[in-house]
């Protein structure tokens, strides 16, 4: 499951919007956005996201595992 709530965060932080994102990542704002609410991206998504966002700890946002 995706921390959709920190993702936003570390794109606000970074000045970006998530359509500028969505165009990094080679899909449409539409795409990202749906992407965005089910809370699942491609892992060449993920891996482009880590990289052009500069995420050092991306295991808390992309691959978050709530305990129950």
């Amino acid at each position: 499951m995706i921390r959709t709530d920190k993702l936003r965060g570390i794109i606000a932080e970074r000045g970006l919007t998530q359509t500028k994102v969505a165009e990094m990542i080679g899909i449409t704002p539409k795409t990202f956005y749906e992407k965005m609410s089910k809370g699942v991206f491609g892992s060449d998504e993920i891996e482009i996201m880590i990289d052009k966002l500069d995420i050092k700890n991306p295991l808390n946002i992309f691959f978050y595992h709530e305990v129950t």
